[in-house]
């Protein structure tokens, strides 16, 4: 999951230049692919796109897929990454939304809080 990478690399107060998406095939056969970001980043959204951009590149086919590894590439301290002013209202409320879940899932533990898509029903 791109979030636990991104939450990793903040909490070590790093920045990923780029990332590797290695598929693990079910014949054993493994192909790797790594993609530059545009900038050094720590944030959920920077490494979701491309990890999504890496799988569509991929190419998968229904089936023969048994695992998948994301890790991030050629790390820099986060002191040394530019801090952008932006007029993106929307990209900063993520900014501001990525820390407030920092701070829950450091007070209760990393799987307390996460994307809609992966809880359980309730019934």
């Amino acid at each position: 999951m791109p979030w636990r990478l991104a939450l990793l690399l903040r909490r070590r107060h790093q920045a990923a230049r780029a990332v590797t998406l290695t598929l693990m095939f079910a014949d054993g056969a493994t192909r790797a692919k790594t993609r530059r970001l545009a900038e050094p980043s720590a944030h959920d959204d920077d490494l979701r796109t491309a990890a999504y951009e890496l799988m569509d590149a991929a190419g998968l086919q229904r089936g023969g897929l048994g695992g998948l590894t994301l890790k991030a590439e050629d790390l820099v301290d986060a002191d040394q990454v530019a801090e952008h002013i932006s007029l993106d209202t929307a990209g900063e409320a993520r900014l501001v939304a990525e820390a407030a879940v920092d701070h829950v899932r450091d007070m209760y533990g990393p799987d307390i809080i996460g994307p809609a898509t992966a809880l359980r029903r309730a019934s």
